[in-house]
């Protein structure tokens, strides 16, 4: 079944004539998301050792470079690593990702792309209307449209625009009883609140498009031009769990390195590694990137809805638990 869904979204994106490209698992410049952390990794050549070189948590860079080349609809189906995060149900460090991006095009039209991306595997492989853990989820488009601050407004009874510092989310997260730490971030707060009292509700009967994150939430994300305080950000919900994250990419260059230095110094207050700015990438914006959509999409999560199963170990052949004995 894995690789008849993998066939499938293949199918899906040659019909849709968007080209495959194929980018580096190592890079010298790995993505500077403070919640990110790449697996370290050196390049051992005869003439010098020990070149300090990542593995991808993802190959947006590389392939936003492709873009700036001049072609127009790319996508790629390749591994990705992150380091940092515990091995669990829905995680392991090494996975499958899905990524897609198109010129003059804009997040709305990513959504368009994976309702009939999950329509076209649904119906090679079953039906739309699919069994996941004993519920029926309608892959049928359109699916459900959610604003966060519709959503922070139905299900937890916030008014986020009120709460866009972390001053003020701290003081309304602390009157309905949570725990903030002197160190939580504005990003640790929203997400008690996120993972808490919205996260369960979404995607139950059909997969829930949760739309205009905040924008210092939204780091490589076009900000909306009627409203700068969100950004043109969203992730796709199904079964309870979270299948893609996706932009209107950001593509003025100085803003972009703006942004990246402010990851790169909340990476240093969080303790963790720091990472110069991947200058390529500045220089492919700068070069007249046009308007531009894309998204990651985790492959592994796509099989596991399919196959009705909570648990990502029982769609890979060598999970790290069993590779490493864990």
């Amino acid at each position: 079944m894995r690789a008849k869904i993998i066939a499938l979204i293949r199918d899906f994106f040659y019909k849709e004539g968007f080209l495959e490209v194929e980018t580096p698992s190592m890079v010298a410049f790995p993505g500077m998301e403070p919640y990110l952390d790449p697996m370290k990794v050196s390049l051992n050549l005869l003439e010098e050792k020990n070149i300090p070189a990542s593995l991808i948590t993802s190959p947006e860079y590389a392939m936003k470079k492709i873009l700036a080349g001049g072609f127009s609809k790319i996508f790629q189906i390749c591994k990705s690593f992150r380091a940092g995060e515990a091995i669990d149900s829905l995680h392991n460090p090494e996975f499958t990702i899905l990524e897609w991006y198109r010129t003059h095009a804009d997040y709305k039209d990513i959504m368009n792309d994976f309702e009939g991306l999950m329509a076209h595997v649904a119906r090679g492989v079953t039906d739309l209307k699919i069994k996941y853990q004993g519920s029926e989820i309608d892959l049928a488009p359109p699916w459900e449209r959610l604003t966060m601050r519709e959503a922070f407004q139905k299900y937890a009874k916030m008014n986020l625009d009120e709460v866009l510092d972390r001053e003020s989310i701290e003081r309304v997260v602390k009157e309905k009883g949570y725990e903030v730490y002197p160190n939580d971030s504005f990003d640790d707060i929203f997400f008690k609140i996120f993972l808490s009292e919205i996260e369960p509700h979404l995607g139950k009967n059909k997969p829930t498009i949760l739309m205009d994150w905040p924008r210092q939430m939204a780091a490589l994300s076009k900000v909306k031009a009627d409203d700068p305080r969100y950004a043109e950000r969203f992730e796709v919900y199904a079964g309870g769990m979270e299948l893609g994250n996706a932009f209107t990419e950001l593509i003025d260059p100085d803003e972009q390195r703006e942004r990246l230095q402010k990851d790169k110094e909340s990476r240093k207050k969080m303790g963790k590694d720091i990472y110069e700015i991947d200058e390529d990438f500045i220089d492919a914006l700068r070069s007249g990137f046009p308007p531009a959509g894309g998204i990651a999409v985790g492959v592994d999560r796509i099989v596991m809805l399919f196959l009705d199963t909570k648990n990502i170990e029982d769609v890979l052949f060598f999970p790290a638990r069993q590779i490493f004995n864990l």
